[in-house]
């Protein structure tokens, strides 16, 4: 039975959730929008980055993980150039082994008009 999880970020007009649980098994997505409103965070890509951990641990937080329960991470970035900025900031909340396995991918463009990066993400919960 997959089951939808209640994160409080700002819910999308579109019939998608953050986050739903079947079982242990979470599947999650984050962009960077700030949570109450649901508007995309100004700034480079360290604050787009560090919007979208934030709400991908806010997700796990509200499905009963942390960072730690990553088992899989795919990261969508619409430049290249992105890169070193994107890892620096994801350095800093994914700190102890074993890491998620990840994938990173540059695309043409995301949705949101400004949105530089877009993550979706599997946890396994103890």
């Amino acid at each position: 039975m997959i089951e939808r999880i209640e994160t409080g970020i700002a819910p999308s007009s579109a019939p998608i959730n953050d986050a739903v649980r079947a079982g242990k098994h979470v599947w999650l997505v984050a962009i960077a929008e700030d949570p109450q409103t649901g508007a995309i965070v100004d700034g480079g890509i360290d604050a787009q980055t560090r919007r979208c951990l934030d709400n991908l641990e806010l997700a796990l937080k509200a499905a009963g993980g942390t960072l730690r329960n990553l088992v899989m991470v795919q990261i969508f970035l619409v430049d290249s150039a992105d890169a070193p900025g994107m890892n620096a900031v994801y350095r800093d909340y994914i700190t102890e082994q074993p890491f998620p396995v990840r994938a990173t991918v540059v695309v043409k463009e995301l949705l949101a008009k400004g949105l530089r990066i877009e993550i979706t993400a599997m946890a396994v919960l103890d």
